[in-house]
């Protein structure tokens, strides 16, 4: 059940009917069993696992928190690492180690037995196994109390609006929002409505419409045949169509919540105007970002042990955080070249920051645009390894990149066609931009520019809906 079908837009309808009718206690228990629903409907037999990790994870977290021995404590948070990641590494990527192992063999001469799983992965599994997972920390750390109450701690782990795609949610801000009674009023709803309305223009307008040209070309490439231009704006195109993917997926999330007075975290912060590595990954997947800081990148030792020892942990998270995105060798090599930036601008700092002159330079105009469009060709060319539907396919279009300057073809119409997709977007940005506000047409008092807004982004959504 997409949110850009007309069977979430009645299942929503349903649902907000019901809602506004029912006390706070019978709120819980008919989201619970909407969520249940929603999940359900991609495949119910996928309604066994969510269920088992909140079963694991209700209980761990009561038996930490009565538990006065620190062993103990331990172990209980283990039980919930080990199970979360157990379901996550049978069901994504058990079949990817399995296969590398027999390539990797067969390779040197051996010939094993081919061994995999025939099994489907269930959508959503990276997000709420990560969610109940930081759960169980959060009641180790002394961060949350346990819920006592399994269905609100069921709700917890299912609310559908950032069930499938985020954001991650932390306890302490989602599960106090459960357990208390919500208000719901005119202003939440409008605010609401306006996140929706802008993440289907993000997902419909903007990505659906990008995904097949993207598609035309990382899917029949051919080395030789597929120009320079092909490869820089197919990229490019790729670069928006994963944001506004993603984005306009947690906007709408964040829409339908608002709704029903809840308040999720943002996701994503304009990450296209980032000035180096680390200002991206502060404003791309926030809520995977600072998982991955909190759960991983800390616990591994984070910067307090020694320039090496930080270089080593930024590399393992973004390691893993690479490998968190998919079952593929594509997306570990992305995750150790967002390693390799971080910590190559993190030395870069190192050495500049010791130098007065440094701290005059980087205030400048000239150097915060050298910035910012390094930052950019550098991500561009992560969504590039990120794309790549193989090894042999990124290095053929690495090589198009930097030797195939100047066979240009007939694609030099790209431009006008990434014009008109892209020129709204553009310019809502840069008004949130440069005023700080992502929300900043709905808070203009200015009541024609709202009423041009909204008409101009259901027109495009129409029109994005009837092209993709």
């Amino acid at each position: 059940m997409l949110f850009n079908s007309f069977t979430f837009i009645l299942f929503f309808i349903i649902v907000y009917s019901l809602y506004l009718c029912l006390s706070h206690k019978k709120q819980n228990i008919m989201l619970l069993v909407a969520s249940y629903i929603f999940y359900g409907w991609w495949d119910w037999r996928f309604l066994s696992l969510i269920a088992i990790s909140t079963i694991i994870d209700y209980f761990v977290g009561i038996k930490i928190a009565d538990s006065d021995d620190d062993k103990k404590k331990r172990f209980y948070r283990n039980i919930s690492i080990v199970a979360n990641l157990g379901i996550l590494c049978i069901f994504k990527y058990f079949n990817f180690f399995i296969g590398s192992t027999i390539s990797f063999l067969t390779a040197i001469g051996f010939q094993p037995h081919p061994l995999a799983l025939n099994i489907v992965l269930p959508v959503g599994i990276s997000f709420y196994t990560f969610q109940t997972m930081s759960y169980s920390w959060d009641v180790y750390r002394k961060e949350v109390k346990p819920v006592k109450n399994f269905l609100d701690f069921a709700l917890f782990v299912s609310f559908f609006p950032q069930l499938v795609a985020g954001p991650i949610e932390r306890a302490k801000n989602l599960i106090p929002q459960i357990i208390k009674p919500r208000k719901v009023s005119l202003e939440s709803f409008y605010e609401g409505s306006y996140l929706v309305f802008w993440g289907l223009f993000k997902k419909i307008y903007v990505a659906d419409l990008l995904a097949p040209k993207v598609n035309l070309v990382f899917n029949n490439w051919s080395y030789g045949t597929n120009t320079w231009v092909d490869v820089i704006m197919a990229t490019w195109m790729f670069a928006w169509q994963i944001y506004c993917d993603f984005s306009g997926y947690s906007d709408i999330a964040r829409g339908i919540s608002k709704m029903m007075g809840f308040n999720l975290m943002v996701n994503f912060n304009l990450p296209y105007f980032a000035k180096n590595p680390s200002d991206f990954w502060r404003r791309w997947h926030i809520s995977l970002s600072t998982w991955l800081r909190d759960y991983l990148y800390k616990p591994l030792g984070g910067s307090r042990n020694g320039k090496f020892l930080t270089y080593r942990n930024l590399f393992i998270t973004m390691l893993l955080g690479g490998l968190w995105h998919g079952a593929n060798w594509n997306f570990i090599i992305w995750g150790i070249y967002q390693g390799i930036l971080l910590m190559l601008h993190k030395a870069y700092l190192d050495i500049v920051s010791k130098h007065t002159r440094y701290q005059h330079i980087s205030k400048t105009k000239t150097y915060m645009f050298i910035s910012w469009f390094s930052t950019v060709l550098l991500v561009a060319y992560g969504w590039l390894i990120f794309r790549s539907q193989s090894l042999s396919q990124l290095l053929e279009m690495t090589k198009t990149i930097f030797f195939g300057l100047g066979d240009l073809g007939a694609e030099i119409l790209y431009p006008s066609m990434l014009f008109k997709i892209f020129w709204f977007l553009f310019v809502i940005q840069l008004f949130q931009y440069f005023k700080k506000e992502l929300m900043v047409v709905y808070k203009t008092k200015h009541f024609y520019l709202r009423t041009i807004f909204y008409c101009l982004t259901f027109y495009l959504i129409i029109q994005g809906g009837l092209n993709s």
